[in-house]
């Protein structure tokens, strides 16, 4: 680059006999020089961008070795929600098999089914935060009805050992090592933070739509799916197999909608249907204990469920988990988000062990219930929370605020 640059001092005529200076005469041996010099310029330019064009093969090969890190990272991270989804999916094909098969009633268990289920909690409660959930529980469903309640543990297991040795090959993740490094500039987040006034409405919010989401009967329904298509006089099977080829498309078109409508319409939506899909489904069940059309009962509980689980993927079951990652301030995160994850757990746990009581009790009146959970979800969405679209977090932070 100093060639250049005498070079260009020449043609201006600005180096003079000694070197230096303004608009003096240009000397015969620094002509001469330059004229050597030009003739090697071509040469060094040639190099140069021989030297740019292998910089930038370096930099496009770097580029290639990125993206395969974070699709192979990704693919890893998958399939734990996949491994999620097999466990959320798991006891609606296989529990007939499995009471006549082990000889329990409504309550039990066996020992080693409670331990494995311990497990299997408290590990998918660590991946409750990524995707493909859907898409594992889907699988499963369709899966499970296809073979025995032994061998679809099975499927379960593919995910389990691709997660656990691909763990040894991905890296942190820079969003994650920034985030704990940003960490470092904020006071040390307590429990009792949580219930401080600039804090409380976000608790409120993501405490709530984890409560309205159980409330509404999804782990009933997904838990118990196969027995429900029975109690109404239609397949099990085809029932479980109709519903895992309708989550996963139904899940990505709520995913598309979800920054193009709003969490709130969304919600709202989605509550809508959940509410009409639980009062189908109990006005079957009230015609069959009834003896009425007896012959519409198995259609009505088929396209209550449909509707149900199709109006849930859309809305009520991923945007809640959207709006709590949103709405809880940065140094606050790590704790809002495990409270909210344990009272959704809590709720999975109590609507998941009730539901089989609640149909011997009355399987009209359970959806009645659900249903009516579902109205009330529309009314605290309305009133309560905020729009988190295309909003920073300290837009958000002032829309809860104003809610006090």
């Amino acid at each position: 680059m100093a060639i250049v640059r005498v070079a260009e001092d020449v043609e201006a005529g600005v180096v003079g006999a000694g070197g230096g200076g303004a608009g003096g005469e240009v000397t015969e041996p620094l002509l001469r020089r330059c004229g050597k010099e030009e003739e090697a310029e071509p040469k060094i330019r040639d190099e140069a961008e021989a030297s740019e064009c292998g910089s930038q093969g370096r930099l496009q090969a770097d580029d290639g070795g990125s993206l395969r890190m974070v699709l192979v990272s990704t693919a890893v991270a998958v399939c734990g929600s996949f491994e999620f989804g097999t466990c959320v999916g798991y006891s609606a094909p296989t529990q007939s098999g499995i009471i006549d098969e082990v000889g329990l009633s409504i309550s039990e268990s066996a020992i080693m089914l409670y331990f494995g289920r311990i497990l299997l909690g408290f590990s998918t409660g660590v991946l409750s935060y990524v995707l493909l959930i859907c898409s594992g529980s889907s699988a499963t469903y369709i899966i499970g009805a296809l073979v025995a309640w032994r061998n679809l543990v099975l499927v379960g297991l593919v995910p389990c050992v691709l997660l656990l040795g691909g763990l040894f090959f991905i890296p942190e993740s820079p969003r994650w090592l920034e985030y704990i490094e940003s960490l470092r500039s904020f006071p040390k987040a307590r429990l009792e933070d949580l219930l401080l006034s600039k804090n409380i409405i976000a608790v409120i919010v993501g405490v709530g739509l984890m409560v309205f989401q159980q409330l509404g009967g999804i782990n009933g329904v997904g838990f118990y799916a196969s027995y429900i298509f029975s109690s109404a006089g239609f397949s099990g099977k085809l029932g479980t197999i109709l519903i895992g080829i309708i989550q996963i498309p139904i899940t990505l078109f709520g995913a598309i909608l979800m920054d193009r409508s709003g969490r709130r319409v969304l919600l709202m939506v989605s509550a809508s249907g959940t509410f009409l899909g639980c009062f189908l489904t109990g006005i079957s069940f009230f015609l069959k204990a009834q003896g009425l059309f007896p012959e519409w009962v198995p259609t009505l509980a088929l396209s209550g469920i449909l509707v149900y689980i199709g109006a849930y993927s859309i809305g009520m079951g991923p945007v809640p988990w959207v709006v709590m990652s949103e709405i809880f301030s940065i140094n606050m995160k790590a704790i809002g988000g495990s409270l909210v994850t344990l009272v959704s757990w809590l709720g999975s746990f109590a609507i998941s062990y009730s539901f089989s009581f609640l149909m011997d009790w009355s399987s009209a009146g359970t959806f009645f219930l659900f249903s009516a959970a579902s109205l009330v979800t529309i009314l605290f969405v309305a009133k309560l929370v905020p729009e988190t679209k295309g909003r920073t977090l300290e837009q958000i932070q002032d829309s809860l605020n104003s809610r006090r």
